[in-house]
């Protein structure tokens, strides 16, 4: 597929996925979808990747559905919305949570609608400190999607969710920081060599125990103790035999770096 709206490198381990429409702050529209869905097909089938990097093109990083792409009129017959969260919001969530690798999210300016709950998908996020976070959907009638009502709460309690959920007030990067939102807010300047940084970082990592930690605290939401407990000791298991744990314990014994391989 030839990408009009996104942008796709992948370099040493780390794959970039850019949302490229910044005349539209990256809104998306349907075409957009079926390309991000199409970059991640790609990702996750590449053997090489250990890493994911999601970020936006000029000064926003998405703010959520085009709305001239399904544009309605009072008196209109009005759009299948439901149609379009189980088509397209739905499984970009659940396809970013279910990546067997670190997804690095580096909102570099306003996230709004289902572009700020695009991002919360992400395993860690960092924010330039000129972003900016929007439950939009209230101003149109709507509920927070893209997987906004179960994340918000889990993230940051009831209260606080429901705050931004109803009244739609613009939240800063710092405040999304010190809420506990997002993992950091960064200076401007800083955000991309921050992100790549930790995109390096953890391509040299040991990704079969970083993707079996994601399902892990994934897990967590819905398992009992008792489950979990046993989840961890079935994981653990797994892992023992790993290229990576044994790496790790013969390099740590002779005192030299390790050389993970992701396996």
């Amino acid at each position: 597929m030839t990408y009009e709206s996104i942008q796709l490198s992948i370099e040493d381990g780390v794959a970039t996925l850019t949302l490229n429409r910044p005349d539209k702050l990256n809104s998306f529209t349907q075409a957009m979808h079926l390309e991000v869905r199409d970059a991640l097909a790609r990702v996750q089938s590449d053997k090489s990747v250990r890493v994911m990097v999601l970020t936006g093109a000029g000064r926003g990083f998405c703010a959520g559905q085009d709305l001239s792409d399904r544009a309605v009129e009072p008196g209109s017959p009005g759009v299948d919305l439901g149609a379009s969260v189980e088509q397209f919001y739905a499984p970009l969530v659940l396809t970013l949570r279910s990546l067997p690798m670190p997804v690095i999210c580096a909102v570099n300016g306003v996230a709004a609608g289902a572009g700020a709950n695009l991002a919360l998908a992400c395993d860690i996020v960092l924010a330039a400190k000129s972003a900016s976070f929007i439950e939009a959907f209230c101003k149109l009638g709507l509920i927070p999607d893209t997987g906004g009502t179960w994340h918000l709460p889990r993230m940051i309690g009831m209260a606080r969710a429901t705050g931004l959920a109803m009244l739609g007030e613009k939240l800063s990067a710092e405040k999304a920081e010190e809420w506990g939102l997002i993992w950091r807010a960064v200076a401007d300047e800083e955000l991309m060599p921050e992100a790549m940084k930790m995109a390096r970082h953890f391509a040299t990592a040991p990704t079969k125990g970083l993707a079996f930690t994601k399902k892990a605290l994934q897990a967590s939401y819905a398992n009992t103790l008792p489950q979990q407990l046993q989840l961890e000791a079935d994981m653990m298991r797994e892992l023992g035999y790993s290229h990576d744990y044994r790496e790790g314990v013969a390099a740590f014994m002779a005192k030299r770096p390790a050389e993970f391989k992701g396996e």
